[in-house]
């Protein structure tokens, strides 16, 4: 039932929240602005997209106990509880990448090709599901629900303000630098960056002249450059979204493992 009720407000949210910024960034256009509002665009849908995964936080609580002590007792492997649970959340995920990608992108007027579409549905869906799985690994630390929120909170909002949006990688003291690279929202960041200029790579986004003397100031593939990405790195941010997914898993494994494994003495 919890499950069920989640999912109906997960949708409700990701279509609202979308639409909403749909109309808000209506037609982004290019330009200077419109460069502005790309970048805006892609960090507010990153924090509404890993601050609504807390949502769930509760109820991986709730379960805990139930599961420890029932894979305590020998009912079921404590891996199969962690596989149905990915299993699960996969397709659901999906659901809700999909919905919340399909009320933005149009409306917002991003790149309009098929390719750049389907790519911004798999990392969005990436997203949901490395945030997923960062929840369920801070559920199994946490000793109860106000303690998780609190971590939640915290290390958000420290890889926000560690991804590049707020101070450049080169502004870093050298001793925060190791946060830059642990930082979930830079590489998915830059993934949406990287697709939405890769497919303006060859467009005039700025204008410099007037009338019949005119030049090109600044083209998609400029943009990429100033920020220090590279359309080969297109595949290579998906792959560490993707090992940040699996290793919170794993890691929620391995605490979910110490603690049936204590409870059995």
């Amino acid at each position: 039932m919890l499950i069920s009720n989640l999912l109906l407000t997960n949708i409700l949210e990701a279509l609202i929240v979308g639409l909403v910024l749909g109309t808000i960034y209506l037609n982004i256009g290019t330009g200077k602005a419109g460069i502005e509002k790309r970048f805006g665009l892609f960090a507010f849908t990153l924090t509404f997209l890993l601050s609504s995964t807390t949502q769930t936080l509760p109820i991986f609580i709730d379960e805990r106990p139930i599961l420890l002590r029932e894979t305590s007792s020998g009912l079921y492997r404590l891996s199969s509880h962690i596989l149905a649970n990915t299993l699960v959340f996969l397709p659901y995920l999906l659901l809700i990448a999909i919905i919340y990608s399909v009320s933005l992108y149009f409306l917002v007027g991003l790149c309009l090709s098929w390719q750049a579409f389907a790519y911004f549905v798999l990392v969005i869906w990436i997203i949901v599901l490395m945030a997923n799985s960062f929840v369920l690994f801070l559920s199994s630390l946490a000793p109860n629900y106000i303690a998780g929120t609190s971590l939640v909170t915290v290390l958000l909002a420290a890889f926000f303000l560690f991804s590049g949006y707020f101070i450049s990688k080169e502004s870093l003291p050298k001793y925060w630098l190791f946060m830059y690279f642990f930082s979930m929202y830079k590489y998915a960041l830059d993934s949406l960056l990287i697709n939405e200029y890769s497919c303006l790579a060859n467009k005039c986004l700025v204008w410099f002249g007037e009338g019949d003397v005119k030049g090109c100031l600044l083209t998609g593939g400029d943009v990429l450059e100033k920020k220090g990405l590279d359309e080969r790195q297109r595949w290579t941010n998906v792959y560490v979204l993707l090992g940040f997914f699996v290793l919170y898993r794993l890691l929620c494994f391995l605490v979910l493992l110490k603690r049936v494994s204590s409870s059995r003495r």
